[in-house]
């Protein structure tokens, strides 16, 4: 997670979007907070922490939202900025390469927003600690933290352990998970690029204390983007508003 390392999501930046296809459930949900943080202080940007190909971030500036948009992946920024082109919404995206310990933002904003769990790139307590101190750090005093994880569940992991799935035509996907370690390698090719990339995960209530102890007040922690409570599923989706 490092802007002088390539990230291992440079190499599938073309075809993240086609792998992701089916992950649209989340994007209506980060519009609305985007919306309505906005809102409340009568203008101005949002962060958004790995906004890799704009996946959330286009949606965001179409509903008339200015993005400072930070990630590691070059390449993912570039196919940001191509997309964001199509879409006409280029003047409202600001892109800017770097490390979700420590964004390059200098301004304070009403919503910060971390989506499609990306902080499971945080493998360490340390990683993690540092990673929300920047998000506190970002945010206006009563500004909101928004962001998802998740913790498996021990069928999803029997199910797909070990094995390449055809997760969209053309596109594998391999789940490689460690229990002890709590580490998932996820590997993702076609028939010309390949990469793996870590993820860690924790529980609920560990988020909660990492959460208490940056300087975070909990709002809600749902267990799906509709918002319902959560329950102890595989899901959290965190609402976090900085004291």
């Amino acid at each position: 997670m490092s802007d002088t390392v390539a990230s291992p999501y440079d190499p599938i930046a073309r075809i993240y979007d086609p792998w992701s296809r089916s992950v649209v459930e989340d994007v209506e949900f980060y519009v609305a907070e985007a919306r309505k943080a906005v809102g409340r202080v009568g203008g101005g940007r949002i962060v958004e922490l790995g906004v890799g190909t704009g996946r959330i971030a286009i949606p965001v500036a179409e509903a008339r939202v200015e993005v400072i948009g930070v990630d590691s992946s070059a390449g993912m920024l570039e196919v940001c900025r191509a997309r964001a082109e199509e879409a006409g919404v280029a003047e409202l995206l600001d892109l800017r390469i770097g490390d979700l310990r420590d964004p390059p933002v200098d301004e304070r904003v009403p919503l910060v927003a971390c989506p499609f769990r990306a902080y499971l790139h945080m493998e360490t307590h340390a990683d993690r600690r540092a990673a929300l101190a920047a998000a506190h750090r970002l945010l206006l005093p009563g500004g909101l933290l928004a962001f998802d994880v998740f913790t498996p569940a021990p069928d999803d992991i029997a199910a797909t352990n070990g094995r390449w799935i055809e997760r969209e035509p053309g596109i594998w996907e391999r789940a490689d998970w460690d229990e002890e370690e709590r580490r998932l390698s996820l590997s993702v090719r076609d028939n010309e690029r390949f990469s793996t990339m870590t993820l860690a995960w924790i529980s609920a209530a560990e988020w909660r204390a990492l959460l208490e102890e940056s300087g975070f007040e909990i709002e809600a922690c749902y267990g799906w983007f509709d918002r319902g409570p959560f329950r102890g599923g595989e899901d959290s989706i965190w609402l976090a508003r900085r004291l």
